[in-house]
C-alpha cells in the first residue's frame, strides 16, 4: 500500500461543493484522497484542451499512488510530451516505473539511457549498467524461490509479516474492529491494524488470526511490527496521536512514528515514543536485527537522498539507542527505500529507485560493518514482479519466509505470499569483448563457452552487436573460457574463480582472426597470404626476415587446427633446370622443417616439393631478357590449403 510507503497521512477537511471541479480535485489531492481526486480531475479534464503542468502532475500522481499504472502512464506521458528530458528526477522515475508497471521494459530502458546520458552523471550511469547486467543474468538463472498466495488474505490489504515466536504478526485493513465505519480517504479502505496468526510449520499457511494488542488500537494506522529475540519488546508504526486526536504539522500532515512497547505475553504493559520521532516527518517500518542490537527503519526526515531513506540506530544492552544513521547512497536513491529486514549479515529492503521490474522491488545487500554495504542485488522473479513487492522476511536457516505484493491475480489490494528458498549457489560474472584481430572491430554472435576442469561445458552465451558478453560462472573453480565463431579462429583462456560471491571479473577479452583475412585466392586455389620468402644466394637456409613470414603460416595453422597444406617452392629461370629443381626442393624442405619446429603436426603438411623453373608466372624463361623485378615474381613459395 503506497499510503504506508509514503509514511504520511493528511487530516481530512470539509469541502465547499460550490467550488469548481479543479479546485475540488486539488483539495482532494492535497488531502491524499487519491481515488476521489483522480475521478474529479478526469471530470475536469474532459472539457479542457490545455491543462496546466501542475494539473497533469496531480492527476498522474493520483493514479500512481493508487497503483493504477495504466492511467498513471497516460498522464506521465503527457507530462513528458510537455517537459521532455527536463522532467525532474522524481517525476521521470515515476514515469519509468509506470511504464514498467505495464511491462513496457524496452521503452523504459531506452528513455532511461537517454535521460542518464543527458544528465551526464557517471555514477548513476555505472549503477544503471551494473544493475541491468545483474538483472539480465537473472533471466538465464534458475530461480531460488518458489512463492504461493495464502488463504488468509482478504479482499483488503494484507502485508508486513513479522516472526513472533512460532506465530506471526501481520498488518491488515480487513476491518474486523469497531472502527469499520471509518475509511482511509487515500484508497477507500479501512485503516490498518496489527493481527496475530498461527503458522503451519509444514506449508507456511497462516490461520486463526485475531487482533494483536487490542489495548493499543486507535482509529488510525497501526502497522509493521518487529520483536526483540526474547519477545518482551515490540516496535511498531502508528500515526502520531495525542488524546485520541492526530497531531498535525504546519501542512496539516499527520506523520507516522515508531512506538517501543514492553510485552507480557500479548499484552502491552508499557509503551513510549522513540526519541527520533517528530511531527515534522515520518519514521516507520521498524525492523530489528536477529540479535536485537540494530533497529533499521524508513524515514523522510531532512538530509536524506530521496523521498524515503533507510536508517539504523544501534541499541545498547541497557536499551539505550544511538543516533539515527543514514545507510548512505549505496542503499538509498532519489526514490523510496523502505521495509528493511536484516538477517545473517544481509540487508533486504524494497526500493523503486534502483533498476528493477517495476514499482517496488526487493533487493539484498551484504553488510560489511561501519555502514558499508555491497551494491544491492535484485532478488529477481518470482519474488519480484512489475508491481509493488515488499516486506520480505526470511527464517534463520534461510529456507522459507514471507513477502507482500499487489501483483496481479492476488486476492486483495496487497497479499501475503509464502515462499521457499533453495540453496544459493555461489556465482560470479565474467565480462569482456571479442574483436577482429586485423580490423579491431567488434565481432557479434561470437560464441563464448565456459568449461570446467573436466572439460564439461558449464554455460554458453553469444556476444551482442558491440562484441560484448556477460557470463555467469561458479565460484572457486578452474575454468576455461573459449571464444569462437564460424570462419574465424578460436581463442581460449584459463583462470580460477575466487570463492567470493556476486563479483564481476571484467575485460576478459578475445581477438579472433577471420579466415578470409589470412588467405588469397588464385585461380580458385586458396593460399596462405604472406610476403615472399627470402633465401641467401645458392642456399636453402631460412633467413630472419623469412622467419617472420613463415610465422604467419604457423599462426594460421595454430588458429585453424583443421587446416592442412602443401608447400611448393619455385625459382626463376636463371641457372640450369636441374640446379633450380634441386635448390627449390631443398628450400621447400627447409621451409617445412621450420614450420614443424614450431609444434605443427607433420600430418598437416601433405608435401614440400620444389618445382624449380617449371612453373614460371610470366614470359621470363631461358634466354628471355627480363628485369630483376620480373625474375623476382617467379622466385616464390606457396602454402596451398588442401583442407580446412
Amino acid at each position: 500500500m503506497k499510503n504506508l510507503y509514503i509514511l504520511s497521512f493528511l487530516c481530512c477537511v470539509t469541502f465547499t461543493f460550490a467550488q469548481s471541479k479543479l479546485k475540488k480535485a486539488d483539495q482532494l489531492f492535497s488531502t491524499y484522497a487519491y481515488v476521489d481526486a483522480a475521478k474529479m480531475y478526469e471530470e475536469y479534464l474532459q472539457n479542457v484542451e490545455k491543462p496546466s503542468t501542475q494539473t497533469i502532475r496531480n492527476v498522474a500522481d493520483s493514479y500512481y499512488f493508487i497503483d493504477d499504472n495504466r492511467n498513471a502512464l497516460k498522464w506521465y506521458q503527457k507530462l513528458y510530451d510537455v517537459q521532455g528530458q527536463n522532467m525532474t528526477d522524481i517525476y521521470f522515475l515515476r514515469y519509468i516505473q509506470s511504464m514498467k508497471g505495464v511491462t513496457d521494459y524496452d521503452m523504459a530502458d531506452k528513455l532511461t539511457k537517454e535521460f542518464l546520458n543527458k544528465k551526464g552523471d557517471q555514477k548513476e550511469i555505472q549503477r544503471y549498467v551494473k544493475q541491468k547486467k545483474q538483472m539480465d543474468s537473472l533471466a538465464n538463472t534458475k530461480p531460488l524461490y518458489a512463492v504461493k498466495n495464502l488463504d488468509i488474505n482478504s479482499t483488503k490489504a494484507d502485508f508486513g509479516v513479522a516472526f513472533y515466536g512460532e506465530k506471526v504478526v501481520f498488518t491488515s485493513s480487513r476491518d474486523t474492529t469497531k472502527f469499520n465505519q471509518k475509511l482511509y480517504s487515500w484508497n477507500k479502505q479501512p485503516f490498518l491494524d496489527l493481527y496475530v496468526a498461527e503458522r503451519n510449520m509444514a506449508d507456511g499457511s497462516l490461520f486463526n488470526e485475531s487482533i494483536f494488542l487490542q489495548d493499543i488500537m486507535t482509529k488510525y494506522h497501526e502497522a509493521t511490527a518487529t520483536f526483540t529475540p526474547d519477545l518482551k519488546t515490540v516496535f511498531f508504526t502508528t500515526n502520531i496521536v495525542k488524546k485520541k486526536k492526530p497531531v498535525i504539522d504546519e501542512t496539516r500532515t499527520n506523520n507516522f512514528q515508531i512506538i517501543k512497547g514492553t510485552l507480557e505475553g500479548e499484552k502491552l504493559v508499557k509503551s513510549e515514543s522513540v526519541f527520533f520521532n517528530s511531527k515534522k516527518y515520518s519514521v516507520g517500518h521498524p525492523s530489528l536485527s536477529e540479535d536485537g542490537r540494530w533497529l533499521f527503519f524508513a524515514s523522510d526526515m531532512p538530509g536524506g537522498y530521496g523521498e524515503t531513506d533507510l536508517y539504523v540506530v544501534q541499541i545498547a544492552e541497557d536499551g539505550t539507542m544511538g543516533s539515527p544513521q543514514n545507510l548512505g547512497p549505496t542503499i538509498n536513491t532519489i526514490g523510496n527505500e523502505m521495509f528493511p529486514f536484516f538477517r545473517n549479515g544481509t540487508l533486504y529492503f524494497s526500493s523503486d529507485g534502483h533498476y528493477g521490474w517495476g514499482d517496488l522491488d526487493i533487493y539484498e545487500s551484504k553488510f560489511f560493518g561501519a555502514l558499508k554495504f555491497s551494491d544491492p542485488r535484485n532478488l529477481g522473479s518470482p519474488i519480484n514482479s512489475n508491481k509493488d513487492d515488499f516486506a520480505f522476511i526470511l527464517d534463520e536457516e534461510e529456507k522459507f519466509g514471507y513477502v507482500s505484493s499487489n501483483r496481479a491475480q492476488g486476492k486483495g489490494c496487497d497479499d501475503i505470499y509464502y515462499f521457499t528458498k533453495s540453496k544459493h549457489e555461489c556465482s560470479q560474472l565474467i565480462s569482456g569483448k571479442v574483436i577482429n584481430t586485423k580490423s579491431k572491430l567488434a565481432i557479434d554472435q561470437a560464441i563464448i563457452q565456459v568449461y570446467d576442469a573436466f572439460d564439461d561445458l558449464i554455460t554458453e552465451v553469444q556476444t551482442n552487436s558491440a562484441g560484448d558478453y556477460l557470463v555467469k560462472v561458479p565460484c572457486g573453480k578452474a575454468i576455461r573460457i573459449k571464444a569462437s565463431k564460424e570462419n574465424h579462429s578460436s581463442e581460449q583462456k584459463e583462470m580460477e574463480t575466487t570463492k567470493e560471491d556476486a563479483i564481476e571479473t571484467k575485460d576478459v577479452n578475445f581477438e579472433l582472426s577471420n579466415y578470409d583475412d589470412l588467405i588469397v585466392k588464385e585461380d580458385g586455389i586458396e593460399k596462405i597470404s604472406i610476403n615472399p620468402i627470402f633465401f641467401d644466394y645458392d642456399k636453402a637456409t631460412i633467413r630472419k626476415e623469412s622467419e617472420i613470414e613463415l610465422d604467419k603460416v604457423v599462426f594460421v595453422m595454430e588458429k585453424f587446427p583443421l587446416v592442412k597444406i602443401k608447400i611448393e617452392s619455385h625459382t626463376d629461370s636463371r641457372g640450369s633446370d636441374a640446379y633450380n629443381m634441386k635448390l627449390s626442393d631443398a628450400r621447400a624442405k627447409s621451409t617445412q622443417t621450420y614450420i614443424l619446429s614450431k609444434g605443427i603436426d607433420p600430418s598437416r603438411i601433405e608435401s614440400a616439393v620444389g618445382f624449380g623453373e617449371s612453373r614460371l608466372k610470366n614470359k621470363c624463361s631461358n634466354g628471355v631478357k627480363c628485369s630483376e623485378y620480373e625474375h623476382f615474381a617467379n622466385r616464390r613459395s606457396d602454402f596451398i590449403i588442401i583442407q580446412k
